[in-house]
């Protein structure tokens, strides 16, 4: 359990700034899956710019909205 409202599913993967895991959002009806990624750089002077990437990433995918080309729920673990 992550900050009391996501729960972990499993790990998608790692890469250079973190890892990226399946979970559920336990604070939202119908526990819908989400994707929780954790920040861990390298070395300190590039958490500021893995935040950055962060953050652009996630207000893209925000304003691209629900199309059919963007996974919503069907995964497989």
């Amino acid at each position: 359990m992550l900050a009391g409202r996501y729960k972990i599913v499993k790990s998608l993967g790692s890469g250079g700034f973190g890892d990226t895991y399946l979970a559920q959002d336990i604070h939202l009806p119908g526990d819908p899956y989400c994707v929780v990624k954790h920040l861990k750089p390298q070395n300190p002077d590039s958490f500021d710019i893995a935040q950055r990437l962060f953050e652009k990433e996630a207000e893209t995918l925000y304003r691209l909205g629900n199309y059919d080309q963007i996974p919503r729920k069907d995964f497989t673990y």
